[in-house]
């Protein structure tokens, strides 16, 4: 597979952690429960990762949930992640891939709901705030999950893989019977703002029967045509149409980026996926980080930084997305 040329920073970057500079707020309402919510991100020290606390969680048991893959209870249309008490955040993943292609290793996020806003159905809004806010260097060095050898699963003909490379790439195929998404495919090399030009805008999708049976069980209560795209064979029925002619696989990169980011560190490789989602993307995780002889933590130098979704990113990564 050849990646296209991706802008190389003059600077190479330092090879450390990064948190926030300032503090950032954020409310709206869930994709699913339709329940308002109100998101604080925070900074955290080195080795924090990212953790969510539900503030609204006042009975004596644990407000926070570590945002790793295996702490994910449930990936039926989104991603859940729970502690052992039970509590949990749904939806983070299109917050988690803007954490990723911004840069940010370390944070704290406050809520106080069940689940994290749709916005617009992308990321475009989570990174405006994390851009907002900056990132700050801190005084430990980055390390980062390599990929030595493949690692696959599979499911009902959907395939999910992490393979040896040269920095980090996402390559995604999907195939749906829709004629209006029908079978796209999309390989990026996610090096600096790559994230942000190429994917950060890329919204949820849908059919629209989809939609119907998803309300039937109590599901997709908070969606609308303006935070989804929905779809109904060949018509596109959210206003305005596509961003992007291929914005859906774009969205399933996102997706795939977000749910990669559970795994607690930046990853050194490439990920395929065919048909995949949620669900085969954490069992991936969860079979990398099983196979010892598979991987192996390291610590990145520069030129690996360089290469790492986040790194060198500003405003105008973001300024020309629609």
């Amino acid at each position: 597979m050849v990646y296209p040329l991706v802008r190389r920073s003059k600077l190479a970057p330092p090879n450390v952690q990064k948190t926030l500079r300032h503090t950032v707020s954020l409310n709206g309402k869930g994709l699913h429960s339709a329940k308002p919510a109100n998101l604080r991100l925070l900074a955290a020290p080195v080795d924090h990762g990212i953790v969510f606390c539900r503030t609204d969680v006042d009975d004596g048991r644990d407000p926070r949930v570590p945002a790793l893959y295996n702490n994910v209870s449930d990936t039926t249309l989104n991603t859940r992640i729970s502690n052992a008490d039970g509590v949990s955040v749904s939806t983070i993943e299109h917050l988690m891939a803007a954490l990723s292609g911004c840069g940010v290793h370390n944070a704290l996020i406050e809520i106080d709901g069940p689940e994290v806003p749709i916005f617009d159905g992308s990321s475009r809004d989570f990174a405006q705030a994390l851009l907002n806010a900056g990132v700050v260097e801190q005084d430990m060095r980055l390390k980062v999950i390599k990929i030595l050898k493949p690692v696959s699963v599979n499911f009902n003909g959907a395939i999910a893989s992490l393979l040896p490379s040269d920095g980090f790439a996402i390559d995604v195929e999907i195939n749906f019977e829709q004629a209006a998404i029908g079978r796209q495919s999309c390989a990026l090399d996610m090096a600096n703002g790559t994230f942000l030009r190429e994917l950060s805008d890329c919204r949820t999708f849908c059919s629209q029967d989809d939609v119907d049976k998803m309300r039937a069980n109590g599901l997709a209560l908070g969606g609308s045509y303006h935070n989804a795209i929905v779809v109904q064979g060949e018509r596109i029925l959210s206003p305005n149409g596509l961003r992007r002619p291929d914005e859906c696989v774009r969205h399933k990169m996102l997706d795939a980026l977000g749910d990669l980011h559970l795994a607690g560190l930046p990853i050194w490789g490439t990920y395929q996926g065919y048909k995949s989602g949620h669900g085969l993307t954490n069992r991936l995780l969860r079979k990398l980080l099983s196979t010892p002889d598979a991987f192996e933590i390291v610590t990145a130098d520069e030129d690996m930084t360089a290469r790492l979704p986040g790194m060198s990113v500003d405003h105008s990564d973001l300024a020309a997305v629609v």
